[in-house]
């Protein structure tokens, strides 16, 4: 994905929080606790991946991606899923083509920083709507 393919993505869609809210079925609990948790949890999620990445542990860093991703995707971080997605593309490229002891670290290199801005950024987002209520 290029950089104004990832730029065109919004931070937070509030339309996937407002989906999971109605199948959540309840107006703000479990929805909150669940973002919130996500919140908490992402510093921990990006270090993880980080530590996979730089010691060329390929079952570690498919397994912090694959959480990553996920979550990200659960609570509408649109931007966090596509840097996530398109680092799980490479790992796996990688692991089929080269010495992964090597590939990792160099992918860390060039997407850790990008992934970690974008959490940042998505953390403000998430913080700023759940202090304001507001809808973006």
């Amino acid at each position: 994905m290029t950089q104004s393919e990832e730029a065109d993505r919004p931070l937070v869609d509030q339309s996937v929080l407002d989906r999971l809210r109605a199948e959540l079925d309840e107006d703000e609990g479990y929805c909150t606790v669940f973002v919130a948790n996500f919140m908490d949890y992402l510093p921990h999620r990006i270090a993880k991946l980080r530590l996979a990445l730089t010691t060329g542990d390929l079952d570690g860093a498919m397994d912090a991606i694959l959480s990553l991703k996920t979550s990200s995707q659960m609570v509408g971080a649109e931007r966090l899923a596509g840097l996530a997605m398109d680092l799980e593309a490479e790992i796996r490229n990688e692991a089929r083509q080269a010495d992964v002891s090597i590939a990792l670290p160099r992918l860390a290199a060039g997407f850790l920083k990008p992934i970690d801005q974008c959490a940042k950024q998505t953390l403000h987002r998430l913080q700023a709507q759940r202090s304001s209520g507001a809808s973006r």
